[in-house]
């Protein structure tokens, strides 16, 4: 499902114009984006939670130059469905 697939099923459930949708969405990922970039993590009960995952310091190898380099540690990324959301994916009652 895409943004715009997003936004215009919205505006059907509520009546709503699809550009408003669309700012509410926009401003909504605006939100949730400026947050994590801060350090902080989301929790949207009953739906999950963006969390910062921290990924620890490692060797790499670049094979076409035969050397080493340190990808230092770092913060990603990632979503943890909240346990009712996941069950009802998976079928469960």
């Amino acid at each position: 499902m895409t943004k715009a697939e997003i936004v215009k099923q919205i505006a059907e459930l509520t009546g709503t114009d699809k550009a408003i949708v669309l700012n509410i969405v926009e401003a909504f990922m605006t939100t949730v984006k400026d947050d994590m970039i801060k350090g902080n993590d989301v929790y949207l009960r009953g739906f999950g939670s963006f969390i910062l995952k921290k990924r620890a310091e490692k060797t790499a190898r670049n094979i076409s130059k035969n050397t080493t380099l340190i990808i230092p540690e770092h913060n990603i990324p990632a979503f943890k469905p909240a346990k009712t959301f996941l069950n009802a994916v998976s079928g469960i009652k």
